[in-house]
C-alpha cells in the first residue's frame, strides 16, 4: 500500500462543505450534500459507495465540469494549492485542469475521439500545457505510450482508438492524464467496462505510476478490495454524504458504520463457510430529490433509533483518523437537545 510521504504537511487538495445540487422538474437532487476530505502528497484516497451516492459528481465538481444547468456547486470550497479552484477564471481554471489535476473517466472509448489518431489527442493535450514543439510533444507521447506499457509505441501512436483493445485504450488514458505530470490523478471507476484479469493490471498500473511520479491519487469505486490494496484512505458516501472516513487499515478493522459494516460483509470472502449465505443489505438507495434532513439509511439499517428519522447525525470521531456520522455514537447530550 502507498503511503503518504508529506505527513503533517499542508494538504494538497482540501475539499471543504462542498455541495453540488441539480434542478429538476421533480425538485433538487442534492447529489453532494455537504462533504469534507483532505488529499496529502502521494497519498491515495479512495471513494466508495453505491451508485447514486455522488462519488462521480463529487469529482466532476472538483475539475468543475458539472454541466450548468441543470447542475450547480451551491456551496463549500476546493482548495488546491491554498487557491480556491472555485473562484478560478477560466484561463486559470485550464492551467489546473488536465495539468495539475487530471482525470481518467470510466469508459475509454467515450473519452477519446475516434476520428483522431491517438498522437493528436496526445499531443493536443501536451502542446496545451507544456512549452514543447509538436516534435518534442510526439516524442513525449511516445514515452508515456511506453510508460503505460503499449507495445510498439513508435508505430501505435499513430493508431486510431478503435484499433486498440479495451484495455490498452485505457493505458492510453493514464497516459493522457499523466502527460503534463500532474499532481492529483483523479480515476472514476477506470476499470468499469473491462474484465476482470486487465482491471487488475490497469489498477496495479495506476499504482506503480503513481509511486513513481508521487502523485496523489482520488480513485472512485464501489469495489472494496481495489480500496484495501491500494488507498491509503477511504471516504464511504451515501445519499450525497461521507457516512464514514478513516485510514483503510482502521477501517477494516473495525467499520462503524452500520452502511460501511454491510458492505465489507457483502464481499465474498475465502475464510468464510462454502455453504453460508452471502451478505446483503436489505432494501434500496434513497431517492435524493428533496430528501428530508434525517439520516438517509435508516430504512435499511438493523439497529435505527427513533432519532435517525428526523434528524442527520453530528460527525464523531471514533479514533484517531477515524469519524462516522450516526447516532449510535453521539451521547446522550446530544441526542436529548434534538
Amino acid at each position: 500500500m502507498k503511503k503518504n510521504t508529506n505527513k503533517g504537511s499542508a494538504p494538497l487538495l482540501d475539499v471543504r462543505n462542498l455541495q453540488t445540487y441539480f434542478k429538476t422538474d421533480e425538485g433538487i437532487v442534492k447529489a453532494v450534500d455537504g462533504i469534507s476530505f483532505t488529499l496529502g502528497e502521494g497519498e491515495t484516497l479512495g471513494i466508495v459507495g453505491e451508485s447514486g451516492s455522488g462519488k462521480s459528481v463529487t469529482n466532476l465538481s472538483i475539475m468543475r465540469l458539472i454541466q450548468s444547468p441543470p447542475g450547480k456547486i451551491v456551496g463549500g470550497q476546493i482548495l488546491f494549492e491554498g487557491k480556491d479552484i472555485l473562484t478560478l477564471s477560466e484561463k486559470e481554471l485550464r492551467h489546473v485542469r488536465g495539468n495539475e489535476i487530471s482525470m481518467i473517466f470510466q469508459d475509454p472509448m467515450t473519452s477519446l475521439n475516434p476520428f483522431l489518431r491517438i498522437s493528436t489527442q496526445m499531443i493536443e493535450t501536451i502542446l496545451l500545457h507544456q512549452k514543447m514543439t509538436k516534435k518534442e510533444a510526439l516524442k513525449k507521447s511516445i514515452d508515456m505510450l511506453k510508460l503505460v506499457g503499449i507495445p510498439a509505441a513508435e508505430e501505435r501512436v499513430h493508431n486510431y482508438p478503435h484499433q486498440f483493445s479495451g484495455g490498452m485504450r485505457q493505458r492510453v488514458m493514464i497516459g493522457m492524464a499523466l502527460s503534463c505530470e500532474a499532481k492529483v490523478l483523479i480515476a472514476d471507476e477506470p476499470t468499469t467496462a473491462l474484465d476482470v484479469t486487465i482491471q487488475a493490471q490497469i489498477l496495479e498500473l495506476i499504482n506503480e505510476l503513481a509511486k513513481k511520479l508521487n502523485t496523489a491519487v482520488i480513485l472512485i469505486t464501489h469495489d472494496l478490495g481495489v480500496v484495501a490494496g491500494m488507498c491509503d484512505t477511504v471516504c464511504v458516501m451515501y445519499a450525497g454524504k461521507i457516512v464514514e472516513k478513516a485510514k483503510t487499515e482502521d477501517l477494516y478493522a473495525s467499520p462503524s458504520h452500520p452502511y460501511t459494516f454491510g458492505l465489507i460483509q457483502s464481499v465474498p470472502r475465502l475464510d468464510k463457510a462454502q455453504d453460508g449465505k452471502l451478505y446483503s443489505i436489505e432494501g434500496q438507495p434513497p431517492n435524493v430529490i428533496d430528501l428530508p434532513e434525517c439520516c438517509p439509511f435508516h430504512p435499511r439499517c438493523n439497529k435505527k433509533m427513533d432519532i435517525c428519522t428526523y434528524k442527520y447525525p453530528p460527525v464523531k470521531k471514533v479514533g484517531e483518523n477515524h469519524e462516522v456520522a450516526c447516532w449510535l455514537y453521539a451521547d446522550e447530550k446530544e441526542k436529548s437537545s434534538t
